[in-house]
C-alpha cells in the first residue's frame, strides 16, 4: 500500500508542477492588469469558460482531474479483467455445448445405421422368400 501511496502522490506532484493552463484565469491583484487580460481572452475563450480562479481552486481542479483519470484507469482495468473472464467462461460453455453436439451426431448417425441395416435385412429376407 505504501509504494501505492507513494506513486499516487509523485503523480500529482507531477501533475501539479505543469505549465501551460491557458483556458485558467487567474485572480490578479491590478485591475489593469486584468482588464488586458480579459481583453485578450475575450477574443480566445467564449464568455461561459471565462472563470476568474485563485491559485488553490486550480490545484483542486488539477487534484480532480487526476484522481478521475486513475478511477478511470482503474474501472477500466477490471472491466478488461472482467471481459477476459466471460471470454473464458464462453469458451469453456462453447466447447461443452460442441461436445454434446458431436455426441448427439453420432448417436444419430447409429440409429441411421440401423435403421439402414433392418431396411437391407427387411429387403433381402423379402427377396430370398419369393
Amino acid at each position: 500500500m505504501g509504494i501505492t501511496r507513494n506513486w499516487w502522490f509523485r503523480r500529482v506532484r507531477r501533475t501539479l508542477s505543469r505549465k501551460g493552463n491557458r483556458d485558467i484565469v487567474f485572480l490578479q491583484t491590478n485591475a489593469e492588469e486584468e482588464q488586458q487580460q480579459e481583453i485578450a481572452y475575450d477574443s480566445i475563450i467564449p464568455s461561459f469558460q471565462k472563470k476568474a480562479l485563485c491559485l488553490e481552486e486550480v490545484a483542486a481542479i488539477k487534484i480532480q482531474t487526476c484522481f478521475r483519470g486513475h478511477l478511470a484507469r482503474r474501472a477500466f482495468r477490471a472491466l478488461r479483467s472482467l471481459v477476459k473472464l466471460q471470454a473464458l467462461a464462453r469458451g469453456v460453455c462453447v466447447r461443452r455445448q460442441a461436445r454434446i453436439a458431436l455426441q448427439f451426431m453420432h448417436t444419430l448417425a447409429r440409429l441411421q445405421v440401423r435403421v439402414r441395416t433392418r431396411q437391407l435385412v427387411s429387403r433381402y429376407s423379402e427377396e430370398s422368400d419369393c
